[in-house]
């Protein structure tokens, strides 16, 4: 393993975070496309290291001491490695999101207010498992300019080392580009360190189960985004289609089970007609019908299902609202007026009506990636993509303008929006 110099590392991050922000997004965009370029031309390397990393996860599953859904996860392929390299090509294309005015308002003649969106600064961004993470949250991080920190799982050493190195090769090859913008921590002694790092990263994202993210919570002073739970929700009203409750539950629980917005409460009004019948097909496609569960607050992450009959919609949303933890809800209904009261009265990041708690997703939503799912309250929420990755500032524009004047009324605010 790597021996790290953090208090260098992070020095040099924010360093490099303040020259990141004052580059042209043509710069970014041809480091993005240096990248995807060099991960082509290293394929194989890249393969290499994941069937290294793969070879000694599997003896870690065959002893218990790693699930098989995080050895699946852990598994590049080919086509896995056409997505991550495409997904770059996608944030390229995407525009800028530095720069962007968000509103702009006279405060008098020749005093101009502008809200303009910046970078955050630097990320410390916690990941397991999955390799080709490593990929999309660079990629995010040089288009959004910000600066990161990057931690992933102790089962995919040799594919993050090895993609790490591709990247940086690529981002060498970039006049103006500067350097320490992608940074890379391998244990969880730099990961203790990293998280008392609160005078020099400015937010920290934890991309995995339960237990990281809380921890990560637990023992920082640095801003968290980022979800503890997914317990996701349907809700099956008296008025559902069939057809489409089955299609959208069956692909909301067993699609991808270990996924966060995978559905792990299902509840159904006494009134739908068709509820035997579709329970019976839901145990069908395998999944374990749980009716009275220890608790609602469980998250399976493999195919069981937690299963309530309501009597009305407003009992379907008090349920959720008390045992969500904030992250997608779905109803199917063919009612509009109780899908509009349900999309407005349910408090999560997502809510959707006829449709799978699956698109809860940065790439299906059009944001090219993301570097996580948040169910905070504040700055962003939901899959964080590009606009999830910058903040705002406002800039001041006048003429020797001074408070005094308007203090003692020699002038006034007209306070005129300009666009």
């Amino acid at each position: 393993m790597v021996v790290v110099d953090f208090k260098t590392l992070v020095i040099n991050a924010k360093y490099a975070s303040k020259k990141l922000a004052g580059i042209p997004c043509s710069i970014k965009d041809t480091a993005l496309l240096k990248i995807a370029e060099n991960l082509d031309l290293n394929r194989d390397k890249i393969l290499k290291a994941n069937s290294a990393d793969l070879e000694s996860a599997k003896q870690l599953v065959e002893t218990g001491k790693l699930s098989q859904s995080i050895y699946n996860r852990l598994k590049l392929d080919e086509n896995k490695m056409r997505d991550m390299i495409q997904g770059i090509v996608d944030i390229c294309e995407l525009d800028d999101p530095i720069g962007k005015v968000l509103m702009q308002r006279s405060l008098d003649t020749g005093l101009i207010l502008t809200k303009v969106s910046c970078p955050i600064g630097v990320l410390g961004i916690i990941f397991e498992a999955r390799p080709d993470v490593i990929s999309q949250i660079s990629a995010l991080a040089i288009k959004s300019s910000n600066a990161v920190i990057l931690k992933g799982g102790k089962e995919s050493y040799n594919t993050n080392k090895t993609i790490m190195e591709i990247i940086q090769q690529a981002l060498a090859s970039v006049d103006e580009f500067p350097e320490n913008v992608l940074t890379q921590i391998f244990t969880r002694e730099d990961v203790a360190e990293m998280l008392k790092q609160d005078e020099y990263i400015d937010l920290i994202i934890p991309r995995g189960g339960n237990s990281l993210v809380k921890f990560v919570k637990e023992n920082t002073k640095i801003p968290v985004l980022g979800h503890a739970d997914g317990i996701c929700h349907i809700f099956v009203d008296d008025s559902a289609d069939f057809e489409k409750a089955k299609n959208i539950i069956i692909d909301a629980k067993t699609q991808y089970p270990s996924a966060c917005n995978s559905v792990e409460t299902l509840l159904i009004h006494r009134n739908f007609l068709k509820k035997d019948e579709l329970i019976k097909t839901i145990k069908e496609e395998g999944v374990e019908v749980i009716f009275n569960p220890e608790s609602w607050h469980k998250e399976y992450s493999d195919k069981i299902l937690a299963v309530k009959v309501v009597s009305a919609l407003e009992e379907a949303i008090d349920h959720i609202n008390k045992y969500s933890s904030g992250h997608t809800e779905s109803i199917i209904t063919e009612n509009r007026e109780n899908a509009e009261i349900f999309m407005n009265t349910i408090d999560s990041a997502g809510v959707y009506h006829n449709v799978s708690t699956r698109f809860a997703d940065g790439f299906r939503y059009g944001f090219g990636a993301e570097v996580g799912i948040s169910t905070n309250k504040t700055h962003a929420r939901g899959p964080v993509g590009l606009e999830g990755l910058t903040i705002y500032k406002y800039k001041l524009q006048g003429n020797g303008n001074i408070v005094k004047d308007y203090v003692d009324g020699k002038k006034k605010f007209n306070h005129k929006d300009l666009i």
